[in-house]
Formats: structure tokens, sequence, C-alpha cells
């Protein structure tokens, strides 16, 4: 049997048992009891059928099975395919493990499958191709994957966020439902607060990011709407990162400047060619004169904020590449190689910082990480690759929006 069949078939039982444990029928001059009796009565039958099935699907060989979801999984290696993968991961806890052992993360497949994916390191290379659309009247951002490199109208949905504004601040709730955006959901997985000026962003994660991670004490970080969450969702955020925008106080001429701190950036084992700065290769000192330029306060904040190194959680160091002066445009112009169309203080590429007090690190400049930039009057485009998540490359580039006159 094909396996489209068979998965069509899983999907089939699946509907009729939810079907039949609705329909009941009520016939006019049966007494409550009856009524009641026989809704007992289908309920039993239907849970029944339910378990003889759920017993058929998690008693399949493990060798047949673990080579059905093999097939599977190198079938349909693009949405809206991979929803297949998902469905097999959805029959019961056998089919889970073996679909999670099957499928790999980002880093080394380039796919993104499970909501999961969406806080583990993209490709390699190529990037990871994604686009934002912005809806200026309910202050919403949506983002998607690009399902082709130059068609943007079409795209799987990944995240969304919604800007709040507040009278010292503001703040961008991060969700998996594009409907539900906030804070109190269980579809919440993290949010972007902001300065009164916009000019330095503090990035919250709804999960601790590695083992021993420690809820953030300010009250900014503080989760409303707990009884909302489940329990087992911890009732707070988890501080992950800062993004701050240099002041331009003298009014000179040139794009923005930005530097971006990630505490807890998830580093693979396996050998790779591009390197970039880690906690191996980065000074505690330059750690703590970072934080402390992007918070403002002095470096104690280092030990609230950032607990390094944890397993193979590192932070790592980013800065905006410095563009170039065209004479002949009469312009600051960036090599987005075709994937940024409109001109904008926007645009940004970021990539790795150099230590100073580390001369023979290696440090590629040149492999930019992740790149934002505008194609039309809501749409942007944002590419970013190992190290960086979709969730850490979404929330750096909500920063980008909003007016920052302190930094133009």
């Amino acid at each position: 049997m094909a396996l489209k069949y068979i998965i069509q078939e899983m999907k089939d039982g699946m509907e009729s048992f939810s079907r039949n444990s609705f329909e009941i029928k009520l016939y006019r001059g049966r007494s409550q009891s009856s009524v009641r009796d026989e809704i007992v009565q289908r309920a039993a039958a239907t849970e029944k059928d339910e378990e003889e099935q759920h017993v058929n699907w998690s008693n399949m060989l493990p060798e047949l099975l673990t080579e059905m979801i093999q097939r599977v999984e190198e079938s349909e290696g693009a949405w809206p395919g991979r929803k297949n993968v998902v469905s097999c991961a959805s029959v019961c806890k056998s089919w889970r493990d073996i679909t999670k052992e099957i499928v790999k993360a980002p880093d080394q497949s380039g796919k993104l499958t499970f909501p999961s994916s969406l806080k583990q390191p993209g490709a390699r290379d190529p990037p990871m191709q994604c686009f934002i659309k912005r809806r200026k009247e309910t202050s919403t951002y949506y983002l998607y994957l690009g399902l082709t490199p130059t068609f943007m109208e079409n795209g799987k949905f990944l995240l969304a966020a919604r800007r709040f504004r507040h009278p010292t601040s503001t703040e961008y709730i991060i969700s998996l439902d594009a409907d539900d955006l906030s804070q109190g959901s269980n579809a919440y997985v993290g949010k972007l607060s902001s300065d009164f000026l916009g000019t330095k962003f503090t990035i919250y994660d709804s999960q601790p990011p590695h083992n021993g991670a420690r809820l953030s004490s300010n009250r900014a970080g503080r989760r409303v709407a707990s009884k909302q969450v489940s329990p087992r969702v911890p009732a707070g955020s988890y501080i992950v990162g800062h993004v701050a925008y240099k002041f331009n106080l003298l009014g000179s001429r040139g794009p923005r400047r930005m530097q971006c701190l990630l505490h807890s950036v998830q580093f693979s084992t396996m050998e790779h060619k591009g390197k970039v700065s880690t906690c191996k290769e980065v000074s505690d000192s330059t750690i703590d004169k970072s934080i402390s330029t992007l918070n403002g306060e002095g470096s104690s904040k280092v030990s609230e904020s950032c607990d390094i190194p944890v397993g193979n959680c590192a932070p790592i160091i980013l800065k905006n590449k410095a563009p170039r002066w065209h004479e002949q445009l009469q312009c600051w112009c960036l090599n987005f190689h075709g994937r940024v169309t409109v001109a904008s203080v926007k645009n940004f590429q970021l990539v790795a910082a150099i230590d100073p007090s580390q001369p023979g690190a290696q440090v590629d400049q040149d492999a930019v990480l992740l790149q934002f930039g505008k194609v039309g009057k809501d749409m942007f485009t944002m590419d970013y690759r190992y190290p960086l998540s979709a969730f850490q490359a979404f929330a750096i580039c909500l920063t980008s929006f909003g007016t920052k006159l302190a930094c133009e």
C-alpha cells in the first residue's frame, strides 16, 4: 500500500472517531435517563474503538514503521507537503518518538518541521529565507517561511508579533498563533521590550534556554495572565539577548549602527567552515562591557542575565555590517544579493564582532548571519543562518521597526 494511502487512512480514522463522539441524536418523547444512558454507551463504544485503533497503529513493527516514516521524510522535503511528517508524529507516542529520531534539526537538514525548530539554529548554507508582513493598522507582524526564492505572497506561517505601547516602554509579544497575541496564551513563545527612546531592547524567552537558567527578576520580564497558562509552562520570562542602537548625537549622515548580544546560542558539535565569536573566543571582560553598554548599567547585571558557558550554549556578539558609500548613486549600499529592493534605513546585515582582547580569534566577518530589508510597502525579507534561530532572528528584526530619531 502506498504511503499516502496509509496516511490518508490514518487521518480518515481520526476524523470518523471525532464525528462519532458528537453524533448523538435526541428524539422527542424519550426520557432524560434513556438519553443519558445512550450517550454513556456510545461514548464507551467510541472510546473502545479508539483504543483498538490506537493499539493497531502503535503495534506496528518498529522496522516497518521506521522505514515508512523515513520514506515520508524523504519524499516531503518542503511545505505544504511536510504536514504529512507532522501527521506521523501525531499518531501516538511510538510514532512520535521514531519521527523525532528521523527528523533532523534545521542546521543539519535545512528544514523547519515542528514548532521546536523555531528555537533551534538554522541552516548553515544556504540561509533560511523568510519574509515578514506588516499590518500598520493593527501593529502586527507576521513571519513566514518562503516557499520559493522570489515569490513571497504565499508562505508557511511561523510566528506573529504585536506591538503594545506603554507610557515608558514598548513591548512586542511573539506567538505561535496568528490570532492569539497575548502573553497569557499557551502559544506565547517570548517577547521583546524596549526603553522609552526605542534604542535599547531586551529579548525574553518563555522557556529556559538551558538547564539552570534563571527567571528575569525585573518587572518587565514577568508574565501576565498566568492563570491561563499550563502549569508546565514557566510563569515568567528568561532574558536571552540585548540589542542596542548607537546614538547619533552629532547628526552625521549615515545608516543606523546596532550591536546585538545573544546570551544562549545553541552551537552544534559538528565541524563547520564559518566561525563566529563564542564564549570560547570572547573574553569575560568583553561580555561584561557589552552587557554594561547595552543595559546602561554596571557589569553586575551579568550574573542575572547571562549564564556562561552551559553545555553547547554560548553567547555571541553581533554588529551591523558597515555599508559603503556609492559615489554615483550618492547613497550607502550593501550587497543583499537581490533579496532587498527598496532603500530604507531599516535595512541591515549582521556579522560576528571581533573581540579586541583576542587578536588570534578566528572570526569570519564576511559571513552574514542575519539580513533584513524592505521589498515593498509592508513587506520585508529576513534571511538567517546558523547559529541563529528563527525566534532570535525575528526578535532582532522587530527592533528595526519604528522611528529612532536619536540614531538617524
